[in-house]
């Protein structure tokens, strides 16, 4: 197994905490991961990019050009960090605008639920895993979303990422 993948949203949507849950997924499966993030410049609501290589590579940044999946919880970062994208990745976009890639508002999705904005990131996650979009099932993030969270956000947490589990592409 080999995937690299880009995750890409503003500060505070949740970039490095879908980084974080990937990365115990892919080691709860004893795949070899590597992560790296970067948002040191990059304040609540700057571009932020994270990384995550799955399987045997050297390491951590991903060249241009090939990146096997992105999620992005931004669509206004399609432009800014899509040169990461290989031809034919898997591309999942937090938008209500149909466009060449897999769209789902998960914001309205979340406001649907009553959950707070912040949960879209679990949801296009969910909605990620759903699609055959990333290396692991569904149930395996679940379980790592279930061991990780804070008890008090484990519930809402689940329910969003089930959400984008269950939700169809625009």
């Amino acid at each position: 197994m080999k995937q690299q993948l880009i995750i890409s949203g503003l500060g505070g949507q949740g970039v490095l905490t879908l980084t974080r849950l990937l990365a115990y997924a892919a080691a709860a499966q004893g795949l070899e991961v590597i992560s790296s993030e970067t948002h040191g410049m990059a304040q609540r609501g700057g571009a932020v990019i994270s990384m995550v290589k799955v399987g045997p590579f050297q390491g951590p940044l991903i060249a241009a050009g090939q990146a096997d999946v992105g999620l992005f919880l931004q669509a206004a970062n399609l432009p800014v960090h899509g040169f990461y994208l290989k031809p034919g990745a898997s591309v999942m976009v937090n938008t209500p605008v149909p466009g060449p890639y897999r769209a789902l508002d998960a914001l309205g999705v979340a406001a649907c639920l009553g959950l707070p904005p912040v949960t879209a990131n679990l949801i296009l996650l969910g909605f990620a895993a759903a699609h055959n979009g990333l290396f692991c099932q569904p149930q395996a993030l679940a379980a790592i979303i279930r061991q990780i969270t804070p008890p008090r956000f484990v519930e809402g947490s689940l329910r969003a990422f089930q959400a984008g589990v269950e939700a169809l592409s625009r």
